[in-house]
């Protein structure tokens, strides 16, 4: 007996030191919460009456195909170009687009305090800005916004908005935004459009456009439609897929440089369901840009993309699909996030064509950081009711529960104007450094801004104060 406990004191610490040297197997990313916004709601525009399908122009609707992180807690959520989904007379030929006009809506986020998941999550709409230009922009006969002043031009969704010239001309009055970002100072927002496509950046709190960043002319189609369809039959030699632009934008954490993704390839590139999609990256400094091609292969097929999104200076996560899931009737299958390092990458600029963007060995590998089928179905929701359109994704606040403390990765989703869609909806997850291997995550640093109506306060503020200095300098109070 005393050898057999002896024995054991020997043995029990080996043990111990084996298993305490032994490789700890990176803990998942796990569902945090989920938050939610009704998409039959009013937004804070302002706006009255009705768009010409007979929908409300202050309709709420989808606001998830950009979603940015804005600083403690609060988000920048993104409508594409509005309703599109409603057949209405007249409609036919502008593919059912409307006079929508462009804009971002400021949200918050906050969780309930706890120590087990599910967290609440509570969302809350706390501003609405409308995008617009203090110089004239195109717009077809009849679609230029009623709103509209001899100083602010807005832009909006309707599909025959726009002029002579090829798609990236940046006078022309349509605007279907996919991707934003804000600037580290938390003064300007950027955005990235499908029709240019485009990257403009605006102003945060007026939503009036301060800069047109100049983008490669292969991107460009010649031939403009207001219909998607001829707008494709006609430009089969070079330029971006009608519908499918510039789906996703990065900025990288030291907010030097965005990186525009192309939803799917280029015409020259095999267009749409090839292979080879292409990052843009632009100085914001000097509008330089550089273009980077990404394999969008999953197993035996090919996939859009729809989001972007800097883990540091040089990685990032991309956010691939299907279009299946709730608002199609169908089973959602394929939404990944896969991690892509362009360190190294080559520039591809100056090549076109598939099978020669396949054969540049500078384009960079990827590897697979999070199957949200499989995470969202582990947490009880079904595959028919998991968004078909993923689009937005943003990195958030770290959260607290009970001892452990996670980044945040939180993804949104375009519902188009339909309520077979479902609610604007807003999945939190929680990461932890191992979950992304070797990568280093960086976080972006926002400053802090007033918001929208915080800020009309404050002019307010400024105009009293000034009214009664006058006054007093005139001796009248």
């Amino acid at each position: 007996m005393i050898h057999m406990q002896e024995n054991s004191k020997r043995v029990l610490p080996a043990l111990l030191a084996l298993l305490l040297a032994a490789p700890v197997a990176n803990a998942a990313p796990v569902l945090l919460g989920i938050g939610s916004l009704s998409s039959a709601a009013s937004d804070l525009s302002g706006l009255t009456g009705t768009l010409e399908s007979g929908i409300a122009a202050n309709l709420l609707g989808g606001m998830g195909s950009g979603l940015a992180y804005a600083g403690n807690n609060t988000f920048l959520a993104l409508p594409d170009r509005g309703p599109n989904a409603l057949a209405y007379a007249g409609g036919s030929g502008v593919d059912n687009t409307t006079s929508f006009i462009a804009r971002f809506h400021t949200i918050g986020l906050s969780y309930s305090a706890g120590t087990t998941l599910p967290l609440t999550v509570t969302t809350t709409l706390n501003g609405t800005t409308l995008l617009s230009s203090p110089t004239p922009l195109t717009y077809a006969t009849g679609g230029a916004p009623a709103s509209n002043t001899a100083s602010i031009n807005y832009f909006t969704g309707r599909s025959d908005n726009f002029g002579t010239g090829n798609s990236l001309n940046p006078s022309n009055g349509r605007l279907d935004p996919e991707g934003i970002r804000v600037s580290n100072d938390g003064q300007s927002v950027f955005i990235s459009d499908e029709y240019g496509p485009y990257v403009y950046q605006f102003d945060r709190l007026t939503g009036e456009r301060l800069n047109s960043f100049t983008l490669p002319g292969n991107l460009g189609v010649a031939n403009l439609s207001a219909q998607g369809a001829l707008d494709i039959s006609s430009n089969t030699f070079s330029g971006r897929i009608a519908n499918k632009g510039m789906e996703g934008l990065a900025i990288s954490p030291d907010g030097t440089t965005l990186f525009g993704f192309m939803q799917s390839a280029l015409a020259q590139d095999g267009g749409d369901g090839a292979r080879m999609n292409r990052i843009v990256t632009i100085d914001i400094a000097s509008g330089a840009t550089h273009e980077y091609a990404y394999d969008n292969k999953i197993g035996v097929k090919n996939y859009n993309s729809s989001e972007i999104l800097a883990i540091n200076n040089h990685e990032f996560l991309v956010l691939e699909r299907d279009g299946k899931g709730l608002g199609d009737g169908s089973n959602a299958a394929i939404k990944q996030l896969w991690k892509v390092d362009l360190a190294g990458a080559t520039d591809i600029t100056a090549i076109s064509g598939e099978a020669n963007l396949l054969a540049n060995q500078g384009h960079p590998a990827k590897s697979l950081f999070l199957d949200v089928v499989a995470l969202l179905t582990a947490n009880g929701i079904t595959v028919a009711n998991i968004p078909a359109k993923l689009e937005g994704a943003a990195f958030g606040d770290d959260v607290t529960v009970g001892a452990d403390t996670y980044h945040t990765l939180i993804l949104s989703n375009d519902n188009d104007f339909v309520s077979v869609a479902g609610d604007n909806k807003f999945f939190v997850i929680g990461f932890k450094d191992s979950d992304l291997g070797s990568s280093v995550y960086v976080a972006q640093t926002v400053a802090a801004v007033p918001e929208p109506e915080t800020y009309a306060m404050f002019l307010a503020g400024l105009g009293l104060m000034g009214f009664i200095a006058r006054r007093r300098k005139n001796g009248q109070a």
